[in-house]
């Protein structure tokens, strides 16, 4: 169940980019913050459960969690900056090209995080 919430969180997210609409902000704009907590509670769960199932010991779980955050924070550094890169190259550009270029990638995002949620659901 949490891998399925995960995946639908995932849909959530590419929804708000796909219908997003200047001037009527969607909810992940009106409350980030609660919307950040509830995602990174959710796949925290997820990753105990990853923890669980690979018989970690549990005193190399402190440092293992410290690790596999670092790792992931300087990950989507990475990602962030190279997609800030790609949208500011499309926006100079064309602004036409990078407002597409947004809703394609979220589509994408979000056709994949669609069939993980199917997957899940049905083998579940």
């Amino acid at each position: 169940p949490v891998e399925a919430a995960i995946a639908l969180s995932i849909v959530f997210l590419a929804v708000e980019i796909v219908k997003r609409e200047p001037g009527a902000p969607r909810l992940s704009e009106r409350i980030p913050w609660v919307v950040a907590f509830l995602f990174g509670l959710l796949h925290g769960f997820g990753f105990a459960g990853a923890l669980a199932e690979i018989g970690l010991p549990q005193g190399e779980v402190p440092m293992a969690l410290l690790t596999f955050n670092l790792g992931v924070e300087a990950g989507q550094i990475v990602i962030v900056i190279g997609a800030m890169l790609i949208l500011w190259a499309l926006r100079r550009a064309n602004a036409l090209y990078a407002a597409r270029a947004q809703i394609i990638g979220a589509y994408a995002i979000g056709s994949v995080a669609a069939m993980w949620l199917l997957q899940r659901i049905l083998a579940g």
